[in-house]
Formats: structure tokens, C-alpha cells, sequence
């Protein structure tokens, strides 16, 4: 797979801890936990750093085996999803990386056991330590869990799955309350910004608030005229009610102004939305903002109808934690 593919702007990561994916079960964590194979942060190696059962290490690792099985962790996916490429890092593990690996999925509305069916996306693979492996994977099926199989045993520091969350958009009714069109949770994502030097642009759409202001999307300072944005393809079209900008934690470096646009489009390639979106329809007029605040939108915006992407300004630069659009879906 050619790792200069850039899957953060077209997948998201559904192993991601934030979004809720939890490690259920391994047959073995004696040196480092299963959790922290989950964590979004990038791996770090602590000099010198030891705990009762040895080396401290940002991943999950297990002990050496003295046997003929293999370990194996299995992990819940932040909610069911189709799959584009698994990354398998071993960053800081030299001599303690597996050699080899290999990923099982299945589907299920409940937790894995003895009886699972499992469907292999990745066959034994070899791996290389102190790095990415980055492998793409063929299946258009959608699945719930990933189980990680590392042959013998050794060390991992981050598990990523690379995906699109499938929602069930039949399931709410019309008459419901206005759902959040934009959540990753809800197969939302970004597609492009014009900037993320301090915080990702994928942080805006990750449920509950921010614990920090690295946990949201933050551009540098612009020092030219114009202004910075984020373009944000819904999980499914449908008519806004209301916008949420939460700037919680930006009190010196918040946008001056927010200000949006969408559109309505059908089958556009993700580089024709980015090339056209600043020909978009008015959403909402630049509007100020607070510092740490829950700015809410409603009357304000302008009727659109149904729309499917949103262009989200901010004048001149700054940061937001994150950004709702609730609504009602439109169609099927």
C-alpha cells in the first residue's frame, strides 16, 4: 500500500479510544496494558523508566512465550464500519515487536466469544519494528470487532483501523429530536482545512467536549490576509435545525468570527467539493464569538434546504473544540 496515501482525509480511525472502540480482552498484557494500543496520542519512549515487571512501554506487550500458541487481543470498533487499511504500529518496540501479525473481524451485536465466527481481513503478514505498518484491506463488509493476532508474542504501541462508520439512518424516527447530521459517530467527517499546525481538524466532530486544547482543531497565526477553514461532510444530508461551535478551552487564540456555507451535492469526488466550496450558499453570516463557549446558532441561519456538506470559516484563525449541526435526515 502506498503509505503516502493520506487515510486521515478519507477514513477515520474506528479503533480510535475517544470514539468509544475499547480492548475487550488478550490473552496477555504482563508488560504493558491492552488500552494504551488504543490511544489517539503518538507513542512515546520514556528513558529509563521501569515498573515491577520491566521496561515501561506505550503499547500493549505481552511476555515471552514458552509454547506454541500465539497471543491475540480483541477489540469492539467504535461503532460498526466498513474497513480501507489497518496500521499496526511498533514504534519503540526494536527487539520486542512480533514478526508477524494477522486481523480477524466479525459482526456482532454483542461481545465476541467461543462460538464466534471470524473472517480474515489481514492473513499472517510479516512486520517490522519501530514504525508504521500500514496494510490496505479489500472487504466491503461491515463489521463491529477486530481481533488482533501477533505471532508469537511481543509489543505494539498504537492499533489503528482506518474506516467509515455505517449508521443506521432508518432507525430514528421523523418526528424525533434534531440528531447531530455531523458526528463521527454518525459517519461525518472532514474533508479538508486550510490549516491544523496545533490540533487535528478531525477533533471537531468527536463526541463530548474537549479535555484540552490539543483535543480540537487549532490553525497557526495567520499573518496574510483571509481567513482559516474546514469543510465537513454530514453523515447524511438533511435539513439543519441548529449549529453548535464550542470554542471550550481556546480563551487567548479563539476566532473572531465564524461564519458558514453548504451545499447540497450528489456523487462529488471530495477534491471537487474542496475546489468549489467557497462558491457555496450562505448558511450563516459572520457571527462573533466568545472565548470557551458554546455558541449556538439557530434563527440565524439562512434556509438552505437539505444540504450534505458545510464549508465552517473562521475569521482570521484560532481554534474550535468542536462543531455540531443537528437536523433531520432527508430521504433514505
Amino acid at each position: 500500500m502506498n503509505t503516502d496515501l493520506d487515510l486521515r482525509t478519507r477514513y477515520i480511525n474506528v479503533a480510535d479510544e475517544r470514539l468509544g472502540a475499547v480492548a475487550l480482552c488478550a490473552t496477555d498484557e504482563f508488560f504493558a496494558p491492552k488500552e494504551r494500543m488504543l490511544r489517539s496520542t503518538e507513542p512515546i519512549w520514556r528513558e529509563g523508566i521501569y515498573d515491577e515487571h520491566g521496561k515501561w512501554m506505550d503499547g500493549w506487550e505481552t511476555r515471552r512465550r514458552r509454547d506454541q500458541a500465539h497471543d491475540y487481543c480483541i477489540i469492539q470498533l467504535a461503532a460498526p464500519a466498513t474497513l480501507a487499511a489497518v496500521d499496526i504500529d511498533t514504534r519503540h518496540f526494536t527487539g520486542n515487536y512480533p514478526p508477524l501479525a494477522s486481523v480477524q473481524a466479525c459482526c456482532a451485536d454483542r461481545a465476541p466469544d467461543g462460538n464466534t465466527n471470524w473472517s480474515v481481513l489481514l492473513p499472517p503478514t510479516a512486520l517490522s519494528g519501530n514504525q508504521h505498518n500500514l496494510f490496505a484491506l479489500s472487504s466491503p463488509d461491515v463489521w463491529t470487532h477486530l481481533k488482533l493476532n501477533i505471532f508469537p508474542d511481543g509489543g505494539v504501541a498504537r492499533f489503528r483501523a482506518y474506516g467509515r462508520i455505517v449508521f443506521d439512518w432508518a432507525a430514528p424516527a421523523a418526528d424525533s429530536a434534531p440528531l447531530d447530521l455531523a458526528a463521527a459517530l454518525h459517519g461525518g467527517r472532514v474533508l479538508a482545512c486550510s490549516d491544523e499546525h496545533y490540533g487535528s481538524m478531525h477533533n471537531v466532530l468527536l463526541p463530548g467536549r474537549a479535555a484540552s486544547m490539543a483535543d480540537g482543531w487549532e490553525t497557526r497565526r495567520r499573518r496574510a490576509p483571509g481567513f482559516d477553514w474546514l469543510i465537513v461532510q454530514l453523515g447524511h444530508s438533511g435539513r439543519v435545525h441548529h449549529i453548535d461551535i464550542d470554542t471550550a478551552h481556546f480563551k487567548g487564540n479563539f476566532p473572531h468570527q465564524v461564519s458558514i456555507q453548504g451545499v447540497l451535492l450528489h456523487g462529488a469526488c471530495d477534491a471537487h467539493a474542496v475546489i468549489q466550496s467557497m462558491y457555496w450558499n450562505c448558511l450563516l453570516e459572520p457571527h462573533l464569538l466568545s472565548a470557551d463557549c458554546e455558541h449556538r446558532f439557530d434563527s440565524a441561519l439562512h434556509e438552505l434546504g437539505p444540504i450534505s456538506h458545510l464549508r465552517v470559516n473562521i475569521h482570521p484563525d484560532g481554534g474550535v473544540s468542536r462543531i455540531r449541526v443537528f437536523g433531520h435526515p432527508d430521504g433514505p
